[in-house]
């Protein structure tokens, strides 16, 4: 619902994917107005954001769909909103750590909880020493990711030497690699801890048949994978806890976080911060319920809030 004086921008990368978000806000009559990124620029001089709340809808896996990806446009151009005054929802900080698997495990361990023994290189000659220092079997990760890309195991040094003199291991779009210890998940599953406005949601456990690491729960992700199951899951409170303290940390709004049992020692290691949250499919029929009609209603909450404080 396109207006003259809006309330609300979603600035958005996938074409599809918002669809259920944009008719919830028109069955909701907010006030809001689409802004693909696609061949979107702005003028630094420009002293008007295009609503008082802005909604970051940029998904990480949005370098798969395009060499010519926003993620880092996306950070210029928040930075710049922000800086007029626009309340951006998942905005400069959320984004600087959904970018940067780096800086997720960083944000994790300085608060105290468990996440995979890591460790994090910028050239492909220092990842022998890396993977000596943690050992096989082990995975490599580009630092940007998203739906599983750029997420190789490798069970020995051999096959992890192959692999970086043929090109083929893994190398993030903003120079940035991980080596990462391979932590067998209890029960073949992760637990995704949706969560708004800073507060726990609604949560997933995500199983896979196979070793896939692409567990995102959205139906857009599915295709071209092992099938996943999903079902809606209880975590321990203290778990829960240290969910909403990961996304206070990060400055998310809207965002999930996703960790695993260490099958070998019971011990709960969180490794994925995640600030687009696309939802779960078939909502009604995993939860009982829709997430995006209480997306809204926070929205419109924040919109008053923003209103009140202008």
């Amino acid at each position: 619902m396109p207006s003259a004086s809006p309330d609300l921008a979603v600035f958005y990368e996938h074409p599809a994917w918002f669809a259920p978000l944009f008719a919830s806000l028109e069955r909701a009559g907010i006030a809001h107005v689409a802004i693909p990124a696609t061949g979107h620029g702005f003028d630094p001089a420009e002293q008007h954001p295009p609503a008082p709340v802005v909604f970051n809808r940029i998904a990480m896996s949005s370098f798969l769909r395009a060499a010519e990806h926003p993620i880092f446009y996306a950070q210029a151009l928040f930075a710049h909103w922000e800086g007029l005054g626009a309340r951006v929802i998942n905005g400069g900080r959320a984004l600087a750590t959904d970018a940067s698997k780096a800086r997720q495990l960083a944000l994790i361990h300085r608060l105290g909880l468990a996440a995979p023994a890591t460790r994090v290189v910028h050239a492909r000659a220092d990842l022998p020493a890396a993977a000596a220092a943690i050992g096989f079997p082990l995975v490599v990760k580009a630092d940007i990711g998203g739906a599983g890309a750029g997420i190789v195991r490798y069970d020995s040094m051999g096959a992890l030497e192959a692999a970086i003199a043929d090109g083929t291991v893994p190398a993030g779009i903003n120079g940035v690699t991980l080596v990462q210890d391979y932590v067998p998940r209890r029960g073949g599953r992760i637990t995704r801890v949706e969560t708004l406005g800073g507060r726990f949601l609604y949560a997933l456990d995500i199983e896979s048949s196979g070793d896939t690491f692409d567990l995102c729960p959205a139906d857009a992700c599915a295709v071209g994978r092992p099938p996943v199951t999903m079902t809606r899951a209880d975590p321990p409170l203290a778990l829960v806890a240290a969910a909403e303290r990961i996304v206070e940390a990060a400055g998310i709004d809207v965002g999930g976080v996703e960790y695993l049992i260490d099958d070998r020692d019971g011990t709960a290691r969180f490794y994925d911060i995640n600030a687009l949250s696309n939802f779960v499919a078939n909502p009604n029929e995993v939860l009982g319920w829709d997430p995006h009609d209480r997306l809204t209603a926070w929205l419109r909450g924040l919109i008053e809030q923003t209103r009140k404080a202008a």
